[in-house]
């Protein structure tokens, strides 16, 4: 896979002195240049195995994660968002595995924990964002069998969300010329961050990075960056924002015409062999129908994950994970035979 701990490591130095920054991004109403190409991507060039990357596994039968929590020791230097970018996550992710950690001065010597287990959501095929965990998987082949890439993603703030359901790839445009709406240059004024072009030409001032797919739903973008410190933030104007080296990898795997799936779902139950593990997340701030509601959205899932096979649950470990909320898969049950 074109990513290695050697990438990240250099894309995450290149950041550090960007601070965090919760940049505009291209987002709902935005226009890319008009001459966005439709050309088909190309298959995934992986190596075999059941793991093959840290971002890229095979589906084994049986089971519904993929794969493992590990954990590193902090330097001096690093900071969460550092340590989070090298090893494929997100702001939010880093910050919910490790509460009480300083975010930008963990301090030498730490131990921080990387949240890289993770629960398939229940939609699987094409692409499929789950806006609750900041977070989008790529379902396609790997070396002729199912597998699944996963990256961490920026998505909407609370008055431009990201729209839930399904759509597709409309097309595909490399290098593309951002035409921010009214709306958002009406923005940039009240903002006090001056007057934003109705063109911004691509280059490292474009905040959709060098590649951009746009989708069906008329507006809304998957794109890449030029502020990757905020990846994994709500604070996008509803589009799906990437890291470079990952809309890098991504933008040629996926082909025009891939089925994308927006999902808001903070709980996730999923089997591993005889096994039933629950992940949760904390509910989106502006979701107040998931708030209002949490156990029974959560109970609706256990449900739906024990339709066709009964487990026997702790459910006291179950309310403990559910008020931690920190993205960790963790084993609650068994399944009953």
């Amino acid at each position: 896979m074109a990513m290695t701990g050697m990438c990240r490591y250099i894309c995450a130095l290149s950041g550090l002195l960007l601070g965090l920054v919760l940049s505009v991004s291209a987002g709902a109403e935005t226009s890319a240049s008009a001459d966005v190409s439709a050309s088909a991507g190309i298959g995934a060039s992986t190596t075999a195995g059941a793991d093959v990357s840290s971002e890229t596994w095979i589906l084994q039968p049986g089971t519904e994660l993929v794969g493992e929590v590990g954990t590193v020791i902090a330097r001096q230097e690093d900071t969460l968002t550092d340590i989070a970018r090298m090893h494929g996550l997100g702001y939010e992710e880093i910050i919910w595995a490790n509460p009480g950690t300083d975010i930008w001065l963990p301090g030498e010597g730490t131990v921080v924990t990387l949240p890289t287990r993770f629960i398939l959501p229940s939609a699987r095929s094409g692409l499929v964002v789950n806006i609750a965990e900041y977070r989008i998987y790529y379902f396609h082949q790997v070396d002729g069998k199912p597998g699944v890439s996963t990256f961490p993603v920026s998505i909407g703030r609370m008055d431009w969300s990201t729209p839930i359901g399904r759509w597709s790839v409309l097309a595909k445009q490399k290098d593309p010329a951002w035409y921010p709406p009214e709306s958002i240059r009406n923005e940039h004024l009240t903002d006090g961050r001056g007057v934003l072009q109705k063109v911004v030409p691509a280059g490292p001032d474009n905040p959709l990075g060098r590649y951009a797919m746009r989708l069906s739903i008329n507006g809304y973008l998957i794109h890449g960056t030029n502020r990757p410190v905020g990846i994994g933030m709500q604070v996008t104007h509803g589009c799906i924002r990437m890291y470079p080296e990952d809309i890098e990898w991504l933008f040629p795997q996926v082909p025009v015409g891939t089925p994308v799936t927006i999902v808001n779902q903070p709980y996730k139950f999923g089997w591993a062999g005889d096994d039933l593990y629950l992940q949760a997340h904390p509910p989106l701030e502006d979701d107040k129908s998931t708030r209002e509601r949490e156990m029974t959205v959560l109970t609706e899932e256990y449900v739906q994950a024990t339709r066709d096979r009964p487990a026997q649950v702790n459910w006291r470990l179950v309310e403990d994970v559910y008020r931690r909320h920190e993205g960790i898969p963790v084993r609650v049950g068994t399944a009953i035979r």
